[in-house]
């Protein structure tokens, strides 16, 4: 029944009454209480909030990774793990865990070899095509030693969409660069979700970031979580023309969106 329902509505995942608790014995910690909230198909999202709330949690929630305390997730009408199972999600974390002995390609093949999945799949994108698309076809041969931490970055995110996920989800994918890097790997990622897929639909992207401007550059819409337990404070629609280039960080619309979600942050 749920099934049908967010298929006619485009919603892509819908989170319902979402509690996790951490079982520490005697003293069992609450990181999300009663978080609802629904993200549309091909819609890009941010979840922004003070350290502590839960933002990783949610995310490995909604990925699977972990099993919720109470609630549900729901993705297009199939449970996380039936999503993975699919090969539905694609992942990014802030490290970018590339194994040092094995090449750019390598790296990035490197889950079809785990998964045993051939030239013969329905793929729609090569790792030779995905790496054109971050913008490293030359450097198929290099190791991740001798690459900066974006481009590392980059071949992390090729490696994510090598089975072409509907869903990606984002752990602070950029914190660990510095700030010149890391504003140029946002307008990066923009230009590859804009993109789109070989059949002209985006990916549904969920992205956490403890960086108000960022949430702003790439999103639709910001979620706002609350301090710990988190929950659900706010959730802002970001009406910014697309596509985004970086002189929009300096109009009006921009920082009034800046102050509006660091009232909001304080409030919560």
């Amino acid at each position: 029944m749920r099934e049908s329902s967010y298929a006619e509505t485009g919603e892509h995942v819908a989170i319902e009454g979402l509690t996790h608790v951490f079982d520490r014995g005697s003293r069992p910690l609450t990181v999300l209480s009663n978080v609802n909230l629904r993200v549309g198909r091909g819609e890009f999202v941010a979840v922004i909030g003070p350290s502590g709330c839960g933002k990783s949690t949610l995310l490995r929630l909604i990925g699977g990774l972990l099993q919720p305390t109470e609630g549900h997730v729901d993705l297009a009408g199939a449970t996380p793990a039936e999503a993975q199972r699919r090969k539905s999600i694609g992942y990014a974390f802030q490290d970018p865990s590339l194994l040092p002995w094995r090449s750019v390609l390598a790296n990035v093949t490197l889950p079809l070899e785990v998964n045993r999945r051939g030239r013969g799949d329905d793929r729609r994108r090569s790792p030779h095509d995905l790496l054109h698309l971050v913008g490293l076809s030359q450097f198929e041969g290099y190791y991740p030693r001798e690459l900066s931490g974006g481009m590392q970055q980059r071949v992390a995110l090729a490696r994510a969409l090598v089975f072409e996920p509907s869903l990606l989800l984002m752990d602070e994918p950029f914190g660990a660069l510095d700030e010149i890097t890391r504003r140029a790997m946002s307008y990066e990622l923009l230009r590859i979700w804009q993109a789109g897929d070989g059949d002209g639909s985006r990916k549904t992207v969920v992205f956490v970031t403890h960086s108000i401007a960022e949430a702003i550059t790439l999103s639709d819409r910001v979620v706002v979580m609350s301090g710990s337990p988190g929950t659900v404070h706010a959730v802002i629609d970001i009406d910014l023309p697309r596509p985004r280039e970086e002189e929009m960080e300096t109009e009006p619309a921009f920082l009034d969106y800046v102050i509006r979600l660091r009232r909001l942050l304080g409030e919560g």
